[in-house]
This record gives structure tokens, sequence and C-alpha cells, in this order.
């Protein structure tokens, strides 16, 4: 028996760029909607800060992280996103709709399918 890695090559490759394009993207436009013309900290209340941590900030942290450790990065994000819903959805009893949140994160399931297929190996029986 031999021990196969299946070679993806050059669709990874494309997989890889594009979920860094998105990601820079991403960093970008919340970086943009979070400058100090449309950002406020003063009309924000003191519990709100806390769900700041977690989204943009977590989010722009995660993200770069995942250009270079995939796996961190991509747990910081997805954290990062799942602990501002709950912030603020549970904890703070705010509605939160659409998928705007998500959007901004979407860079971390690229990342996570690309890793997830450059980290399994497949197992081939050769007679």
């Amino acid at each position: 028996m031999y021990r196969n890695k299946i070679d993806l090559g050059f669709p990874m490759a494309l997989v890889e760029v594009f979920a860094r394009v998105l990601s820079v993207m991403s960093i970008t436009l919340l970086l943009l909607l979070f400058q100090a013309e449309a950002f406020h900290p003063s009309e924000i209340a003191p519990r709100e800060w806390f769900g700041l941590v977690f989204f943009p900030i977590g989010v722009i942290v995660g993200l770069a992280i995942a250009w270079w450790k995939e796996g961190l990065g991509i747990s910081i994000t997805i954290g990062s996103l799942l602990a501002f819903y709950f912030v603020y959805g549970y904890l703070l009893r705010y509605h939160i709709g659409g998928w705007a949140f998500v959007m901004f994160a979407s860079p971390a399931f690229l990342f996570f399918f690309h890793w997830v297929l450059t980290h399994t190996s497949h197992e081939h029986a050769v007679g």
C-alpha cells in the first residue's frame, strides 16, 4: 500500500490567492468603515466596546494571521465572528440582521477550504 497525497496544485493555488485577495479587500473595507470620520467612539456605550473587540478587530487580526498560519487565523476569525454574534445578539439583546458581518469574514471560509484540502491525505491501495 502506498500513501499518496492528491496533488491539486493549480486549483488550490487559485483558492489561496482568491482567499488572500478577498481578505485584503475585507480588511480594507473594514478599516474604511471604522476610520475617524465615520467612527465616533464617544457615541459608543461602554458595554458595546466588548463586542468591538471581536468585530472588526478580531476578524482583521484573524484574516491577517491566516496569511501565514491558516489554522490559527481561521480559528481567530471564526471565533471572533461567533463571539460577536453571541455578545451583541444574546448578551446585549440587539437584533443583528443580515449577512454583512459574515461576508466580511468570508475569506476565512476559503482559507479553511484551502487548509483542509492541503492537510488531508488519501490512502490508495496499489496492488
